[in-house]
């Protein structure tokens, strides 16, 4: 075979080779876009930190007992694993990605270092691939769809609701003011007033248009099954639920409440008394009302098997109880084991 010849192979060989390679760096950088109904996390549970998040047969988790790293196990809190090395909170999951809100990275401290790394991030659901999708300072946030919708506090701009694609593109600031987004159903946003009253209101994601829905003066209001469960801000911050059908209010406990989450037929709280303090549960219409534990508890996130919380300002042990179940309460040693086999 000649020279000329060789060399032509050669070429021809690694045009392919590159081709190749070029197509598989295409492929495994498109994004998985998603249905629009996609919810990323529970309005309750995103209310409460974020720190749970329950998708596709796995419970993505921050775990208190590593520095509140992202770790993955199953419902049942078997084949618990570390996936990433940053704190993170307010976890959505949908689709092909998890993402969340990373508030620092384990190697660095000081201001200069939170403002390098805090933001809104994407990660595949091994935790890997990981994009900053925005970075910024942001309370809370929920996918609704292929939009992440997010509590932007920016140093330079102020407090605002803004929302960003799931590929990083179409940054839009949709309000000029906070809005909690996490109440996410069938293309709207349920949320209460900020401004004006606490009224309940509405945002249309395909428009991002503002209606309101109901003249009041209420607070965290959780969207289920055609009911706002809500803290009436007016009467001592008890939980009630509004019917958006029939226009009715109904009172489920006298109880001044810090903290709720709405799961199933179940809701969970934790009553503000100086006296009696305790995190209780109910069904959704009031009824069964019982005691899980007395004491101050906050970060109140439930999955398909587990409640699961802590003391107020006391971030570890973290408690759990059985969602559907008796009100035992034992602390989540599973997450304990895993972190010190971690820190090893």
């Amino acid at each position: 075979m000649s020279t000329n010849k060789k060399s032509i192979i050669i070429i021809c060989c690694i045009f392919l080779v590159v081709a190749l390679l070029f197509t598989v760096m295409v492929l495994t950088s498109r994004i998985q876009f998603n249905d629009e109904s996609t919810v990323g996390n529970t309005a309750g549970n995103l209310n409460n930190g974020g720190l749970f998040c329950e998708s596709e047969e796995q419970v993505f988790f921050s775990n208190a007992y590593d520095n509140n790293t992202l770790y993955c196990m199953n419902p049942d809190e078997t084949k618990i694993r570390k996936i990433g090395s940053n704190t993170v909170a307010s976890i959505n999951a949908g689709g092909e990605y998890i993402y969340y809100y990373m508030e620092s990275g384990t190697n660095g401290t000081g201001l200069g270092f939170m403002n390098r790394t805090a933001g809104i991030y994407r990660s595949d659901r091994k935790g890997k691939h990981t994009v900053c999708l925005d970075r910024t300072f942001a309370v809370t946030m929920q996918l609704c769809g292929n939009y992440l919708y997010y509590q932007d506090l920016d140093t330079k701009s102020g407090a605002s609701l803004s929302k960003i694609k799931i590929d990083k593109s179409d940054k839009t600031t949709v309000a000029d003011y906070i809005i909690n987004p996490v109440s996410y159903v069938n293309g709207s946003i349920y949320f209460n007033g900020t401004q004006d009253d606490h009224s309940l209101y509405t945002l249309n994601t395909r428009s991002d248009n503002i209606t309101k829905v109901w003249q009041s003066d209420i607070w965290n209001p959780i969207y289920q099954d055609g009911y706002i469960y809500y803290m009436d801000v007016a009467n001592n911050y008890r939980l009630c639920r509004y019917s958006l059908s029939g226009d009715v209010v109904e009172m489920l406990t006298n109880d001044r409440v810090d903290f709720f989450n709405v799961y199933d037929y179940y809701i969970y709280y934790q009553t503000s008394s100086s006296t009696n303090p305790a995190l209780k549960r109910m069904y959704i219409d009031g009824t069964n009302n019982e005691t899980v534990i007395e004491g101050v508890y906050e970060n109140i996130n439930i999955t398909s098997q587990y409640v699961y919380f802590n003391l107020f300002n006391e971030p570890v042990p973290v408690y759990k109880t059985s969602t559907f179940g008796g009100t035992y309460v034992t602390t989540f040693d599973a997450a304990r084991d895993a972190a010190m086999e971690n820190i090893r």
